[in-house]
């Protein structure tokens, strides 16, 4: 069927498309009910079925004769560990893994945050978790103590399972101390606390609670999992507010498999037994999605790295991956191929390796330049794709059809809407725009399965930021445009979320950590725009009366690393500059939309509402090139 009937066909008869791909689910209730809508903002997909996450990645397998088939293809250059594990060997673990937080008292329902790196073990903990109907939480091991603590205190878990140490690039981050930071910051504590020691470790497990990961894997009972409901909660995934509070996006479980299983091939063009390769961070909805839960339900080998697309040790590594393990499908962020093309524009280190193996590749995390993907399409010579999804959707809500044959790619534009989701671009009133204009992307509900279900302790949120701006709509917080043919153009955030390197984050955040300095007045965190990483937050800061001007420069250097402590590397604050006044509007606004346009280069008229221009014109001074000596 081609793509434009198989859509039609998702759309105007939602109840059967859905239950035809159910199907191909191994479900121990079977749903009897596809749909079910409860409100005008809560609606639950296939509410009767019965299934468990970790038996349909697992178990299921096995039961198909995949046990000697590898699971997880772990390379870690950073550490000179590579690792094959099979899904007979993964099940093993993940069974004992489980009777441990059995015997720890982790029961169906209770919460466990991972603040792991990239290590099999970290696959371990979620799929152990699925196995006994516990919601576990991924926290990036990247993140301040600051950060943990929220949510720690939102989760409330019962088990905080960690590592020794995790790497930033070649450097090791030792996580002991920053959970133990965390845990003190925090209002709620876990029970207990668990640790996997790496090689090279030095951390003593000194608490009653502290316990050792593989000496608890290792007397751990063999356990079987839990049947759960459909709709139970797998898991909960923090994402960046426009607050500064983190969002607990919460996944239910058969929707989510049914979507993910459904995407492997629809999207991924991916069969069982193809290598599949997620170059991202268990932390992020990618890592749950497209390097756990996606290619384990569709009988893959997942590629799990722990390196960087240059550095670890150079810009070949990506291509060396994808030789040594037979890569079919990789799916980055245009973030690593703009670092890889940065080192080796001409394409020597790809040299000799053709990559027969390799099929296409898949970028997502923040819209890809169309100068970035022509390059790769060149490199490469195989369908480069550019789609777009986000932590709330699951899986892809745009993307390039490759079967049942392929569909033209549009630098630019994240390609056409996955089935289920009814994409559309509106005004600020809720009227339809014309094609080629651009406005607010929002999908019209009910969106399809896999997406979330709500966010965790907080359904008054839920409604006011996705559902109450327009009614009958799921608002994405995306800009863009919709052409004649039905491609979309997405143009980035329209709130004050940015994009760094794929990582969402918050400068409204942000902001209130610059306002803490003490010789900060005021303040205002933008995102700009980065060749590298596609944005990333610059600070502009009034200081206060009295303040020791001279000493700008420490002033500047001390806000950098407040925010590395508090927020961490990933936000990449690299420049504050002291500012007399902030521009805004008469009512007391900061018009950071402006301040952006100005740095960026970007044409601009000056607001209406403007209480003094000058402050604008202060800020064009501030950041108008330099003239030539």
């Amino acid at each position: 069927m081609l793509y434009s009937q198989h859509y039609l066909q998702s759309l105007s008869n939602r109840d059967a498309f859905w239950a035809e791909q159910a199907k191909q689910l191994a479900w121990f209730t079977p749903p009897s009910t596809i749909y079910h809508q409860h409100d005008e903002n809560h609606y639950t997909w296939f509410p009767d079925g019965v299934t468990n996450m970790s038996y349909l990645c697992l178990d299921y397998h096995l039961e198909q004769g995949r046990g000697h088939q590898t699971a997880i293809a772990y390379d870690s250059p950073v550490t000179g560990t590579a690792q094959l594990i099979t899904y007979q060997s993964l099940w093993q673990s993940v069974q004992s893994l489980a009777g441990a937080l059995q015997q720890l008292g982790v029961q169906q329902g209770d919460t466990v945050i991972i603040y792991m790196p990239m290590v099999p073990e970290a696959v371990m903990a979620m799929l152990a978790c699925a196995r006994l109907g516990a919601i576990h939480s991924v926290v990036f091991g990247g993140f301040a103590p600051h950060e943990l603590a929220l949510r720690i205190n939102d989760a409330q878990p019962k088990v905080l399972i960690s590592a020794s140490y995790g790497m930033e690039g070649n450097k090791q981050i030792h996580y002991k101390p920053l959970v133990k930071a965390a845990i003190e910051e925090a209002e709620q504590k876990p029970d207990h606390c668990i640790y996997f020691l790496r090689e090279g470790h030095n951390d003593v497990l000194d608490g009653p609670n502290e316990h050792d990961f593989y000496t608890l894997l290792h007397r751990g009972p063999q356990t079987t999992y839990v049947p759960v409901p459909s709709t139970h909660p797998l898991y909960i995934l923090y994402t960046s507010g426009t607050t500064g509070t983190p969002k607990g996006i919460v996944r239910d479980t058969g929707g989510y498999a049914t979507a993910l299983k459904y995407s492997m091939n629809a999207v991924y063009n991916t069969q069982p037994g193809d290598v599949f390769w997620a170059a991202s961070d268990v932390g992020w909805v990618v890592g749950h999605s497209y390097m756990v839960y996606g290619p384990l339900l569709h009988g893959c080998t997942s590629i799990l790295y722990e390196g960087k697309p240059v550095g670890t040790p150079d810009a070949g590594a990506f291509w060396r991956i994808i030789d040594r393990y037979g890569v079919n499908t990789l799916f980055t962020a245009p973030t690593a191929i703009r670092a890889i093309r940065k080192e080796d524009e001409s394409g020597a280190l790809r040299q000799p390796s053709e990559l027969p193996s390799l099929r296409a590749v898949f970028l997502a995390g923040e819209r890809c330049d169309p100068a970035t993907l022509v390059w790769l399409q060149n490199a490469l010579q195989r369908p480069v794709i550019d789609h777009w999804w986000q932590t709330e959707s699951g899986w892809p809500m745009l993307s390039v059809p490759l079967t049942p044959r392929p569909y033209a790619v549009k630098p630019g534009s994240a390609g056409l809407p996955v089935c289920g989701f009814d994409i559309q671009v509106i005004d600020e009133e809720g009227v339809m725009k014309p094609h080629h204009s651009e406005g607010l992307v929002v999908v019209k509900l009910p969106l399809p399965p896999g997406c979330l279900s709500g966010l965790w302790r907080n359904e008054d949120r839920y409604i006011r930021e996705y559902l109450a701006p327009f009614k009958g709509y799921y608002l994405t917080g995306d800009g863009g445009y919709l052409d004649e043919e039905g491609y979309c153009f997405i143009m980035g955030r329209v709130d004050d979320v940015i994009n760094v390197s794929g990582h969402r984050l918050s400068t409204g955040e942000m902001e209130e950590w610059v306002a803490t300095h003490p010789a900060v007045a005021e303040c205002a965190v933008v995102g700009i725009h980065d060749a590298l990483r596609g944005q990333r937050p610059v600070a502009l800061v009034v200081l206060k009366d009295g303040a020791d001007t001279s000493s700008a420069e420490r002033i500047e250097a001390d806000i950098i690393q407040l925010i590395r402590n508090k927020i961490g590397a990933i936000a990449f604050l690299k420049n504050v500059y002291v500012v007399k006044r902030l521009p805004k509007t008469r009512s007391g606004k900061i018009l950071r939309k402006s301040i952006r346009s100005i740095i960026d280069g970007v044409p601009h008229t000056i607001p209406s509402t403007i209480d003094d221009p000058a402050t604008l014109h202060e800020i064009s001074a501030l950041f108008a090139p330099k003239l030539p000596e």
